[in-house]
């Protein structure tokens, strides 16, 4: 009897408790304080004798199966003997609380019905668009809450990131928790996997954590299988491919541009690309997503073809297969410009993004050129010419980014909006500009005193496109950052430049005040973690030696 009652005594108490937590849970959800859920006594220790059904478990999401042993079956599907060999052993799934039942953002309370429509709204009039309607023709909050809690979460984070709204952490909570829930569930969905794109794309502290668990989701369900049965017209597969395209460049947005190799390969899917577009249910969407699919092979090629040390100079083996890669980018850019017409939701950016994305990847092939600067063997005479050719051609990309947001009203309207990609490329662009016509001016001809000028006006206008974005928006860090970045590359002990001047540098590579990788890898202060655009290297501690020789006026 006394064993009994002890007993009886424990379920009463984990039910308390649980409720207990499940209450915390929901407290920290509302008043944003994710601390709450981590408070835990340190001298617990769990009873080996107690079953593990009764140990709390409200912080777990219900996708997620139970921590038990799973049996495996061997199956014999329709395939032929040359199937794949692991497809014929198969875990056996108990029935559970099936994904599309699990509480999503509303019924945990975080947000009003009215208030999820309001972000909805905001994400699929306009958000969705720049990245080829990753949620398709739905348009009812019903329809999306019937698909995935977590595509409603990101939805959700994403629409209040790009309004201001002070909803946001609390949105931004509840998609990482559900995203993280994700991770060991096998009740995955399509639609989990557009979830994890959409915070991918715009989510800039989570991306790469958010990408590669959408990449491991979208492999297992089959998503790059789907492009055989997608071009014999099924509509189904096509879904499942073009979901796959995204997935793809997704991965490559924040693996190639980062040095890191991608989690995704050139399989049967992207080679057929092209081949994807003469298919039965293809739009206009699909197309300008194959366009990013076939920028991006290239400069996947380019990363496996050159790597990411940039120390190492180019040499004349290098310069013919890299002239090569520039003809396919120009190709590509040539194929798709003229293709695209104006886009309802999203203006002229179909046609204006192509030049983006290109001087973007030419901006990175070009930037080779100055690969071990300064050390032994760069710019030997062999190759003399040809890297200042290349080097003029990665400062022309340069500052062809940096124009297109000074000058054009249009694509400054669309900064808030288009995925971090773009964020991080223009704060790349700036920092290659200000590095070469402060350090590096001797090695490439540039008026340092328009490069100024330029990213000045660039500050002008990222101040003004910022002023109403949330705090939290990568923009925003990259707005303050380029400025100070310009305050220092024109604080000077000479002082003010001149009018009519023209400046000089004397180069002095050993001083080791610039980060001189002008690869990717000097993206790597854009860390996945906080975006603070100074604080990672003394790279950015700007003490060019400079040389004034007045000019006569004009």
């Amino acid at each position: 009897m006394i064993l009994e009652s002890d007993s009886v005594w424990k379920n009463q108490v984990n039910r308390k408790i649980r409720n207990l937590e499940s209450a915390i849970e929901k407290l920290a959800g509302n008043a944003s304080m994710p601390d709450l859920l981590d408070a835990e006594d340190d001298e617990e220790e769990d009873d080996p004798s107690e079953p593990q059904d009764a140990l709390p478990t409200s912080n777990l999401s219900p996708q997620i199966d139970k921590h038990k042993p799973h049996n495996f079956e061997i199956i014999m599907d329709d395939h032929g003997p040359a199937a794949i060999p692991g497809s014929i052993v198969s875990p056996v799934i108990m029935p559970g609380v099936e994904p599309n039942r699990a509480e999503d953002i509303i019924t945990k309370g975080v947000l009003t019905v009215e208030q999820a429509q309001t972000y909805l709204a905001a994400y699929q009039d306009r958000l969705d668009h720049f990245l080829y309607r990753i949620i398709g023709d739905r348009r009812e909050l019903h329809q999306i809450r019937a698909g995935s809690p977590l595509l409603l979460a990101a939805i959700c984070a994403v629409g209040a990131l790009h309004v201001a709204s002070s909803d946001f952490e609390k949105c931004y909570q509840v998609f990482v928790s559900t995203a993280a829930a994700q991770t060991f569930s096998r009740r995955n969905t399509m639609d989990d996997v557009r979830g994890l794109c959409v915070g991918a794309f715009w989510l800039s502290s989570i991306s790469w954590t958010c990408i590669g668990i959408a990449v491991r989701i979208s492999t297992e369900i089959g998503l790059h299988r789907s492009i055989t049965k997608a071009l014999e017209g099924d509509r189904n597969h096509y879904f499942r491919t073009r979901l796959y395209y995204l997935v793809w460049v997704c991965d490559h947005h924040f693996s190639v541009a980062y040095g890191r190799p991608p989690m995704t390969r050139q399989d049967d899917a992207i080679r057929a690309s092209a081949r994807f577009l003469e298919s039965e249910h293809v739009v206009e969407d699909d197309a300008r997503l194959v366009s990013q699919v076939q920028f991006w092979v290239v400069s996947r090629d380019i990363y496996e073809s050159f790597g990411v040390d940039v120390e190492k100079p180019l040499d004349q083996q290098m310069i013919e297969p890299l002239r090569r890669y520039s003809i396919r980018l120009d190709n590509i850019r040539a194929d798709w410009t003229e293709r695209f017409s104006y886009n309802a939701f999203v203006g002229n950016y179909p046609r204006k993004g192509v030049g983006l994305h290109y001087h973007f990847a030419k901006l990175y092939l070009y930037s080779f050129a100055f690969r071990g600067i300064g050390k032994p063997g760069w710019k030997t005479p062999d190759i003399a010419l040809d890297i200042d050719e290349l080097a003029n051609s990665a400062l022309l990309s340069a500052t062809a980014i940096l124009r297109a947001v000074v000058s054009d009203p249009e694509i400054q309207s669309y900064l808030n909006g288009l995925p971090t990609y773009f964020d991080v490329m223009i704060a790349f662009a700036t920092v290659f500009v200000l590095k070469v016509s402060t350090k590096y001016a001797t090695s490439v001809r540039v008026d340092t005193s328009e490069i100024r000028a330029l990213v000045g006006e660039l500050v002008e206008v990222l101040k003004h496109v910022t002023a109403d974005m949330h705090p939290r928006h990568l923009l925003v860090s990259v707005a303050r950052g380029v400025e100070t970045l310009l305050g220092r590359c024109c604080t000077s002990e000479v002082g003010p430049v001149p009018s009519n001047a023209h400046v000089t540098m004397q180069p002095t590579f050993e001083n080791g005040l610039y980060d001189t990788s002008m690869g990717w890898d000097g993206l790597d202060q854009f860390s996945m973690g906080d975006f603070d655009f100074l604080s990672s290297q003394d790279a950015y501690n700007f003490q060019p030696d400079l040389q004034y020789q007045s000019l006569p006026p004009m």
